[in-house]
């Protein structure tokens, strides 16, 4: 059983990672900038690298990387400390709340590493975090191979001899860092992860799901399934599978807006004009797609030369949608000539009131 800490050296911008070990006390530290959830994982990670083995067992404190919701009899621990273990097939048993005696291997690391390592480099100025990290390495060596007082032994010795041939190996494969996120997707069957917009099927539009973000990917999960996969990085806002679309969508992927402006520019200017809107600031471009599609109909229906009409009617009056533009032709809007007042409004004179102040009262 292993027990872990992490302290913040008064008047420094860092933290210190503190761990002791099973019978030994076998001590670890290094420095962070803070005690954020990335850097307590990667700690971790540096940590049972230097121990070359894995506890059954890890015991750290209720710092926030550690436990979500804490609870004298079960806590909630983090999602991605939870999978750090799980990786490394250790457990988690977080020390009580206000119980430094539930991981004293750990106390006594600080108060040892604070007299032999941090005083001792108390009177030294750093310029990097690796700078002040290997002058730390530099002192481990002496405070662990320190014979313990009247003895013989020291932390190494009994390391070797104690707890060394009671670890498991490390895993062959380097945990992965990941954080855990809830998403509810769109009407879109979207969703929105650091201002990128991933798709997963539309069936589960509504429903609130669990993604797995790594430097590399996006994983989307339902119910403990993976529903799906994407690379995180890429071109584009929307990341986009055929297979999450509707069937309604699916059948429109032949399109692209340079084939609808296109027919667009044969029609008119009016026409164009409004396809350039369509296809403009929408949740995703299927939506644009469909309205266009739309337009396309309308003009089997009605003629090109109708559509144009009706479209130079919608943009008059500032509404240049589909639904617009199709009530337009089949109320024969587009066959009257335009209203004064939509082509060109004219101001009404101001009516005579007191409150009214002319050219006068600024003189």
């Amino acid at each position: 059983m292993w027990n872990a800490t992490a302290i913040r050296p008064s008047g420094t911008a860092s933290s210190a990672t503190t761990t002791g070990s099973g019978a030994s006390s076998y001590t670890f530290a290094e420095a962070t900038w803070c005690q954020s959830l990335p850097d307590w994982v990667a700690s971790h990670q540096r940590m049972l690298a230097f121990y070359g083995g894995v506890p059954e067992l890890l015991v750290p404190h209720n710092l926030k990387a550690v436990v979500t919701k804490a609870d004298r009899y079960t806590p909630q621990i983090n999602e991605t400390y939870a999978e750090l273990a799980a990786h490394y097939q250790t457990a988690v048993l977080p020390a009580r709340p206000y119980k430094p005696k539930d991981k004293a291997k750990a106390e006594a690391a600080v108060l040892l590493v604070e007299r032999w390592i941090l005083a001792r480099l108390r009177h030294r100025t750093f310029f990097s975090l690796a700078e002040l990290n290997s002058a730390i390495a530099d002192l481990l060596p002496a405070l662990n191979q320190r014979p313990f007082q009247g003895r013989s032994e020291s932390r190494q010795s009994l390391f070797e001899a104690l707890d060394r041939p009671a670890l498991r190996p490390l895993p062959a494969t380097p945990y992965v860092y990941a954080e855990w996120r809830k998403a509810r997707p769109g009407i879109d069957y979207h969703i929105e992860i650091d201002k990128r917009l991933y798709s997963v099927p539309h069936a589960l539009v509504g429903v609130k799901l669990d993604v797995r973000v790594t430097d590399t990917s996006v994983e989307v999960m339902h119910k403990g399934q993976r529903v799906a996969l994407h690379p995180r990085h890429g071109k584009g806002r929307f990341v986009t599978l055929t297979e999450h679309m509707p069937k309604s969508h699916q059948a429109h992927q032949n399109w692209s807006p340079g084939r609808f402006l296109n027919w667009a520019t044969d029609i008119g200017p009016a026409t164009l004009d409004v396809v350039q809107r369509q296809l403009k600031d929408r949740p995703h471009p299927e939506h644009g797609y469909r309205a266009c599609l739309g337009l396309l109909n309308l003009s089997r229906r009605y003629s090109r030369d109708r559509l144009e009409q009706a479209c130079s009617r919608a943009l008059a009056i500032n509404s240049a949608s589909y639904q617009s533009i199709s009530s337009i032709l089949k109320q024969g809007l587009d066959q009257l000539p335009l209203p004064l007042n939509e082509e060109e409004p004219e101001l009404a004179d101001l009516p005579v009131h007191t409150n009214v102040r002319g050219s006068r009262y600024y003189h």
